[in-house]
């Protein structure tokens, strides 16, 4: 359409959100955030060493100002923040952030327990190191591409051809539109080898290339604690997640933290243990300093409360709730020599960098092949000259342009004519003749050798794995995270790290529970809510659970540490438990979890059980005992002894009382359990008879009878009397007793 004259195009809002969006997400995936295969950086990165490079910054050059370069930087190659721009030069000089560094840095460049603490550009100085000579050696050799700068004004490398796969040495991470990417460090001489035996067996095998990568390395000497085999597959998809865990050891009693995972402060740490101090989490600890300096920037010491405490188990829990325990992404997305950006697994990864390789050792050959040539080219016009001196010369004297009759007296080219116009007298002498002659001699040879490299892939291959193996042998050192199989590490409850100490926890009927200290105490004696009286209680330790068992046969678990104290009337378990409302609580029992039980319910059925089966994280408890119409669970009994030396015996509300062998019942995890004495269902309805008693009985010990204020004791050999099988009715007991009130077990 026109408008005053003017053109204006029109297009759909959503057409132009659509393409600028685009082109903004393709420049920040391909410009800024996603290091090229090639040489593993970054276009800022690229910039700043290239820049340095040209301001003659190398490794034995003197110190600059870092201002002085990251303005050139600015003005030539990279119109961006200056503070984002210094960051990406101080990250490439730390040794703790780079596996290899790029930049040697003078001043304060930051430190392992603040890296962003560097000084401003204008105090800090910087050179090149001498790594990464790796990178810009061979850039003036004719081997990368070069394009212009944002103003068209220079030209800038639009990769570095690097000699070793620094994508994979120093990694790198970003966040681009959509994709993102975390490549971690490597070591340089398992990488030279991987590539070595790629190079020699290109049908290698990632297993085969695992065999020299061991996996990751990080500029720390932290433990990589990921499985090998969770290694392997990380790097067959090129996703995954990597484990580190700090390094420590025993010194005088106390802790020495010696190494922090990756990027983690050491101060950080500390403050996170001393948090747990002061929150009185961490009982067993009771001094933590930092005993950093410049030679051992990591010493952390920790001290113990007293000898008895398991270091092991501190550790454990502290790497479970610090970072001396931290988890890194690992996700090898690049752009790869298509300009595309991909996720790439090791040996694909290894493959197309061996191939950039090749392509910039072969550019490079050539571009010296065509040196050589140019320069024998003009080498041999030199020497027609010298064996045509005096006609040369008097063509020169003669002649007013005397280029043309070079080139036709002795058929030259036009670029042998010229250098034999640019020879100077005092090189017509007999000895600089001699000097070329031993020139072309040198050059023919070294040209032969170019061409033999480059008409052989197996020499062109040897040449590349001769020059990696010699800058691994400059540059390369020892596997700094040593990759190690740990325990998983464990966080130490609060139960666990309170003092253990004996608990008797009182349960009333109306369903209130307490926990008093020690097992002294007479809980009928306690204080009781009007209408409520005591029922039953367990006696046991703090770090043991509580184990409540209602009228359903649910049980439920609780920790007697949350009860009140046995001063107070206590808390209603409905509270803690969502406990059906017709039901009851009945009975509460506290031990070691492999503690066993004899579980029975008045209707004569029952099994052994341990406590840890009755043992559920769930507020509405655990279905645990089967109850047949009409019958409710009885406190469970502990078992003490071997169960093949036991008698169990039961009475019934009618007076009837039956023995046998405890071996008889089995052990379930729940249910119902096997008959142990016969009870009529239609009693038990009617609430005329159930199984209303019920104890093992041991060797050595009288069984006594209660019926109202008469007793009747009983040895072992008397009960015996009656015993039957298991499930039968059992015997009446004597005239007297036929209304049972209760039973006892008197050692001796």
């Amino acid at each position: 359409m026109q408008k005053n004259n003017h053109l204006v195009e029109s297009i759909p809002i959503h057409v132009f959100s659509e393409q600028s969006y685009l082109n903004y997400a393709m420049y920040v995936i391909m410009d800024r955030a996603l290091p090229f295969i090639g040489d593993g950086l970054k276009p800022v990165h690229r910039r700043i060493l290239y820049a340095m490079s040209e301001l003659g910054l190398s490794a034995p050059a003197k110190f600059k100002k870092a201002a002085r370069t990251i303005g050139d930087v600015l003005g030539k190659f990279h119109p961006h923040g200056d503070t984002a721009c210094y960051e990406a030069m101080v990250l490439m000089s730390q040794p703790f952030s780079y596996r290899y560094p790029l930049v040697e840095g003078q001043g304060n460049w930051g430190s392992v327990d603040d890296p962003k603490s560097f000084a401003a550009m204008r105090y800090t100085e910087a050179r090149l190191s001498p790594y990464a000579e790796l990178l810009l050696s061979e850039l003036a050799m004719g081997t990368v591409e070069w394009g212009a700068n944002f103003d068209g004004t220079l030209q800038e490398p639009l990769y570095m051809p690097a000699r070793l796969p620094n994508v994979l040495l120093n990694g790198g991470s970003g966040i681009a539109v959509g994709m993102a990417t975390n490549i971690p460090p490597h070591n340089m001489n398992e990488v030279v080898k991987a590539c070595i035996h790629l190079l020699d067996h290109p049908d290698a095998t990632l297993e085969e290339l695992c065999a020299h990568i061991l996996g990751p390395d990080y500029p720390t000497e932290a433990e990589i604690i990921t499985a090998p085999q969770d290694i392997v597959e990380i790097y067959r998809s090129g996703f995954g997640t990597v484990r580190m865990r700090a390094v420590w050891q025993r010194e005088n009693g106390n802790i020495v933290i010696q190494a922090l995972p990756y990027q983690v402060s050491p101060t950080k740490v500390i403050e996170q243990i001393a948090m747990q101090m002061q929150q009185k989490k961490l009982p067993m600890v009771s001094d933590i300093r930092d005993e950093g300096d410049s030679e051992a920037p990591v010493r952390i010491v920790i001290t113990p409360r007293s000898n008895r405490v398991d270091l092991d188990d501190l550790m454990s829990h502290l790497c479970a709730t610090t970072d001396m325990e931290n988890t890194y992404k690992v996700n090898l997305n690049m752009i790869g020599t298509e300009r595309k950006p991909q996720v790439k697994g090791l040996r694909p990864l290894l493959v197309e960098w061996l191939a950039f390789r090749k392509q910039t050792v072969t550019r490079r050959l050539e571009h010296r092949l065509n040196q050589l040539l140019d320069r024998l080219h003009v080498l041999e016009g030199l020497l027609i000259a010298f064996l045509n001196l005096d006609r040369i010369i008097q063509i020169i004297r003669t002649s007013d342009d005397p280029k043309p009759e070079l080139i036709k007296a002795f058929s030259i080219s036009e670029r042998q004519a010229e250098a034999i116009l640019q020879i100077r007298l005092r090189q017509l002498a007999r000895l600089e003749e001699q000097k070329l002659k031993a020139e072309q001699k040198t050059l023919l040879a070294e040209k032969a050798a170019i061409e033999k490299v480059l008409a052989s892939p197996a020499r062109l291959g040897n040449l590349i794995k001769k020059e990696m193996t010699d800058d691994a042998a400059k540059f390369g050192d020892a596997r700094r995270s040593r990759i190690v199989a740990r325990a998983e590490a464990r966080a130490i409850s609060e139960t666990e790290m309170a003092p253990v100490e004996p608990v008797t926890v009182v349960l009333s009927k109306m369903g209130w529970v307490r926990t008093a200290k020690g097992h002294d105490i007479k809980p009928e004696e306690l204080i009781y809510k009007a209408g409520d009286e005591f029922l039953s209680a367990a006696y046991g330790r703090s770090n043991q659970s509580a184990i409540f068992m209602d009228s359903n046969g649910r049980t439920y678990a609780a920790d007697p540490n949350s009860f009140p104290t046995a001063r107070s009337h206590g808390v209603p378990l409905t509270g803690s438990f969502a406990i059906d409302a017709n039901a009851r609580v009945l009975s509460v029992v506290i031990a070691e979890p492999e503690t066993e039980y004899l579980v029975a319910s008045t209707a004569g059925y029952g099994f052994f059980s341990k406590l840890e089966e009755m043992h559920s994280r769930n507020t509405k408890g655990k279905a645990f005992l089967s109850l047949p119409e009409g019958a409710v669970p009885l406190t469970p009994i502990p078992i003490d002894r071997n169960i093949d030396h036991l008698l169990v015996v039961a009475v019934t509300r009618q007076g009837r009382m039956l023995a046998f062998p405890a071996g008889e019942l089995p052990r379930m995890a729940k249910g119902k359990g096997n008959k142990i004495i016969h009870v009529l269902s239609k009693d038990i309805l009617a609430g005329t008879d159930e199984m209303a008693f019920l104890t093992v009985l041991p060797d050595q010990c009288k069984f006594v009878i209660f019926a109202g204020k008469r007793s009747f004791r009983m040895t072992y050999n008397i009960v015996s009397e009656f015993s039957g099988n298991r499930g039968a009715r059992g015997k009446k007991l004597p005239r007297g007793f036929q209304g049972v009130s209760g039973i006892a077990i008197e050692e001796g």
